[in-house]
């Protein structure tokens, strides 16, 4: 789906498309109408950038214990590699740890 906005409304509201988008997908979020992960996707974000985004707004708040993820960021990191695997956006095991003694 697309959404055709007046040419001036960027201008106007002084944001740009990203910025706009980013404004959408949080207000969608706080009402519940979207999901964490479709909310990230929606400004092309991950869903730890788009999280993180929440907690510097003061929308949410950080876990007291920085090891311990929320069950919400959990589930929507689930709920995309779930549709990865599904759509065959997958890496061969053999290359998941490539690179990580650097």
């Amino acid at each position: 789906m697309n959404i055709t906005l007046p040419d001036d409304l960027l201008q106007t509201a002084q944001m740009s498309e990203s910025e706009l988008l980013q404004e959408i997908a949080i207000l969608f979020y706080q009402q519940n109408h979207i999901r964490l992960d479709q909310a990230a996707r929606l400004t092309h974000t991950s869903v730890d950038d788009f999280y993180q985004l929440l907690i510097d707004r003061n929308l949410i708040d950080p876990p007291s214990d920085p090891d311990d993820d929320p069950d919400e960021l959990i589930l929507a990191s689930l709920r995309l590699s779930l549709q990865q695997a599904q759509t065959g956006d997958v890496y061969p095991i053999s290359e998941l740890w490539d690179g990580i003694d650097h």
